[in-house]
């Protein structure tokens, strides 16, 4: 859970900053959109298997532009 504990010399603004940052990093205001309303099972599938063919086309994009260095 993100907290911020306020210094002496931060001002509100620097300590909503950097937690702002925090909830971004712990993917707490993307989860709670993805639970407001309910997903079938095929909606999520669809999704994990658009995820997995992203991943796969970044390695391959990595490893061509890895070996067309040597």
């Amino acid at each position: 859970m993100p907290g911020v504990k306020v210094q002496g010399e931060w001002s509100f603004d620097d300590a909503y900053r950097r937690f702002k940052k925090q909830v971004d990093r712990n993917l707490i205001v993307t989860e709670a959109r993805q639970r407001r309303f309910f997903e079938p099972k095929t909606e999520i599938r669809k999704k994990q298997k658009i995820s997995t063919k992203k991943k796969i086309l970044k390695k391959m994009y990595i490893i061509r532009r890895y070996e067309s260095r040597l």
